[in-house]
């Protein structure tokens, strides 16, 4: 498996495998028309472009094979969706296809996530992972992320709860 940072080139690639996950992750306890809102808006050709062309914005492939099989979405800074400190990455998205769960690519996408807040010495990192989302929940609580606060997340029209959780960098 491998890693590769995202480039404009790939806004293709990363709008379908943004797509095919989120998919795959919330579609069975979410309606389409919620759905197809989100996904109108947030993986849109201009949304990603403004995000791959944002310096705090981060995409990396997850790779087997040359086939792209998960990503992973960090922003740092004034990119960051609520916590905006100069210390603080968040990592937005981690997603892997379903038949490649159990293989370790989400936790290689975690790992790369530790290694680049430590090289640009990030006191700690956050997520919102949606608390219906109990796989991805004990993903984090595994990795000594420790849940903090709660926001309010609009997947079209339905406000859902997310618990905020994060991790020091020196406990990672």
């Amino acid at each position: 498996m491998k890693i590769k940072k995202v480039t404009i080139q790939d806004i293709e690639s990363l709008k379908e495998i943004s797509k095919l996950t989120f998919i795959e992750t919330y579609s069975s306890k979410n309606s389409y028309e919620n759905m197809a809102k989100y996904l109108e808006n947030e993986f849109s050709t201009e949304k990603i472009t403004t995000d791959l062309i944002n310096p705090n914005v981060e995409f990396y492939f997850a790779t087997l094979n040359k086939k792209i099989v998960g990503y992973l979405k960090i922003n740092f800074g004034e990119a960051q969706t609520e916590i905006k400190e100069e210390n603080t990455l968040e990592i937005e998205r981690i997603y892997v296809l379903k038949e490649f769960h159990r293989k370790r690519i989400g936790q290689a996408l975690y790992e790369k996530t530790i290694e680049l807040a430590i090289k640009k010495n990030m006191e700690y990192i956050w997520l919102g992972v949606w608390e219906q989302n109990h796989k991805a929940i004990r993903f984090y609580e595994k990795n000594n992320f420790i849940a903090f606060d709660k926001h309010v997340f609009m997947l079209g029209n339905d406000k859902q709860t997310d618990i905020i959780m994060k991790l020091d960098i020196k406990k990672a």
